[in-house]
């Protein structure tokens, strides 16, 4: 009497979902990164403005128009140069470009990418930690 061999390898079914995971991810993926590298292009243009030496001593009006016009400049879209507070608090300027984005990724299921990190002192390069707290 011969004896089968235990076959091995995946079934159609459990082929099937890895290949569903996987699109689903390259969908993500594909969804999530324009946002994602915009964002670090604004945290650099953020970063620039807040370093510029002659962002101190300009009113805040001066400063959104700068802001306007690198964002424009750039093709920034996910964030209205508008929503950029900049504000003098305790004798030092902020400039304050936290936000978030929320996209469709399939039928129901949104994607919500949030950037808290954008919060600078003008003439400091590196962002204010999340937990600092500023009073205007």
């Amino acid at each position: 009497m011969k004896t089968r061999k235990h076959e091995s390898g995946m079934s159609l079914l459990s082929a099937l979902c890895v290949l569903f995971l996987l699109g689903f991810i390259a969908v993500c993926f594909i969804r999530m990164a324009p946002p994602y590298f915009e964002y670090l292009t604004v945290k650099s243009i953020i970063s620039k403005i807040a370093m510029d030496a002659d962002s101190a001593d300009e009113t805040n009006a001066t400063i959104r128009r700068k802001i306007a016009s690198v964002f424009n400049s750039n093709q920034i879209s996910e964030l209205p140069p508008g929503d950029v507070e900049v504000y003098r608090s305790q004798g030092n300027t902020y400039i304050d470009a936290n936000y978030e984005v929320r996209l469709p990724i399939v039928w129901r299921i949104d994607a919500v990418l949030k950037f808290d990190d954008l919060l600078y002192r003008v003439g400091d390069p590196e962002p204010l930690s999340k937990s600092a707290t500023v009073t205007r």
